[in-house]
């Protein structure tokens, strides 16, 4: 039997965000107990918290654009991590946005040693363009932190900018090798995350990944996210991006003998995540658009939960469950 989400999910056409979760002092309410025969709701063993929308480049794919400036409260915010750890997450991911933007990255972290420290979450990690990053950050915080995803689309600077990833007179390719130093220095796992699209499908990157030597190197496919990156509502128009199937596959063959690659085409990428918004409502993307359930703040983990569109069986298949703490990791530089 299917579960009903019609009380719980947001009905906008762009699936804007509507309001911010209700009063703080008001504990998120209980799920409903099951009916016999129904399906249980996932457990959200590795989910992806999208705290901020704000971000300083104009990447023309980015499929979670600026549309609010709104971040919950730091004890809201930790409020709903809490909520998460209770129900089973073992993984979270701060993402954005960019989230060393919001004050100055003291904010993330703040949670990144909150979820360490105090719910002792196997894994943490961050998703960053690397821009913002100072070495004092590593000093406070690096030792809660279990990995550092650093955004890389190219290794040609002319790309970059092309892209949206241009940081003036600073050079995107030399200040990966920088956070790669510090990340050794501090004992945190590096990784890469590249978006494959028309600018760069063609380049060889072989060397400079060997050279990098990241835990694991993620490439996607460009995605188009109605409301997002595409449509009349969009903030984007990455529709110039785009590449096929097969120029995906041909640069995944291309790369495959570096045994840190994780390819994700957008059939997995799509529904095999976890993503929470700004205001803690998990987005549902089946349609090919973000529609949020309410927030976990407001009804709980387990009602949000089953609007979130989640495929359990393809995150798995996507190799979303995989050693994810430096503790495992054995680091070797």
């Amino acid at each position: 039997a299917g579960i009903t989400c019609a009380p719980l999910c947001g009905r906008s056409k762009a699936a804007l965000p509507l309001r911010a979760p209700q009063s703080r002092s008001r504990r998120a309410k209980k799920a409903p107990s099951p009916k016999p025969g129904a399906v249980p709701p996932p457990v959200p063993l590795s989910v992806n918290y999208h705290f901020t929308r704000q971000c300083n480049y104009k990447c023309g794919f980015c499929f979670h654009t600026a549309k609010t400036s709104f971040v919950l409260p730091l004890q809201e915010a930790k409020r709903g991590l809490r909520l998460l750890q209770e129900a089973g997450m073992e993984k979270i991911n701060f993402s954005g946005g960019e989230p060393f933007l919001h004050e100055r990255g003291k904010f993330v972290g703040k949670l990144v040693q909150f979820c360490k420290e105090e719910l002792k979450l196997p894994s943490v990690s961050i998703v960053t363009n690397g821009s913002m990053i100072k070495e004092r950050w590593f000093k406070y915080y690096g030792e809660y932190l279990d990995i550092l995803a650093v955004s890389c689309d190219s290794f040609n600077e002319e790309v970059n900018v092309l892209i949206g990833r241009g940081q003036g007179k600073k050079n995107h390719v030399e200040n990966l090798e920088k956070l790669k130093m510090w990340c050794q220095k501090y004992n945190v796992a590096f990784k890469i995350n590249s978006v494959i699209n028309r600018f760069n499908v063609e380049e060889d990157m072989n060397e400079k990944i060997k050279a990098l030597n990241p835990v694991r190197w993620k490439i996607f496919q460009c995605l188009l996210i109605e409301g997002e990156n595409t449509g009349e509502e969009s903030l984007r128009e990455a529709e110039r991006f785009i590449i096929s199937d097969e120029d995906f596959e041909r640069f995944v063959h291309r790369h495959k003998d570096l045994p840190c690659l994780v390819p994700e085409s957008n059939q997995k990428m799509r529904d095999s995540y976890l993503i929470l918004d700004e205001y803690m409502r998990f987005l549902n993307c089946v349609n090919g658009r973000k529609e949020p359930s309410r927030s976990i703040l407001d009804v709980g983990v387990k009602s949000a939960i089953q609007c979130s569109g989640f495929d359990e069986n393809m995150f798995l298949k996507r190799g979303g469950k995989y050693v994810w703490s430096k503790a495992d990791m054995a680091l070797q530089w």
